[in-house]
């Protein structure tokens, strides 16, 4: 069923699903001991119903699909798994090595969305300290 789908309408699922879990861990502040998925999930279904543009290509009939549902959950895995393990560019590493010399701190991160919130609430910070 998801396999059916248009390629762009995939794409698009697959940004939507990313967009919402990177927003939601940020907010989380990539603390994985205050992750949870049901939350998540409520958050990605107020993402798609506010701001993602293929939710309203999708027939309700499919939307309501059982079938569907598995193959999204199997998507969503999917996409979270690909998010997680893309590793911090060289640029951003420098940036954080940079970053915690000028605060004095060393902070751990694990991949490159969790480099990318790291970066900017250290910016804002060093920004607060001048």
């Amino acid at each position: 069923m998801f396999k059916n789908l248009p390629h762009g309408v995939k794409i698009s699922i697959s940004r939507s699903i990313a967009s919402a879990f990177e927003q939601y861990m940020n907010k989380i502040q990539w603390n994985e001991d205050k992750y949870d998925l049901n939350v998540f999930m409520q958050e990605w279904r107020s993402y798609i119903e506010k701001h993602a543009s293929w939710y309203d290509k999708v027939e309700d009939v499919i939307k309501n699909d059982g079938q569907f549902h598995e193959e999204l959950a199997e998507k969503i895995n999917e996409v979270l798994d690909k998010v997680l393990s893309e590793e911090p560019s060289k640029e951003q590493m420098e940036e954080l090595d940079l970053l915690e010399k000028e605060l004095g701190q060393e902070f751990t991160y694990s991949c490159k969305a969790e480099a990318k919130y790291l970066i900017e609430r250290l910016q804002k910070q060093v920004k607060k300290n001048s």
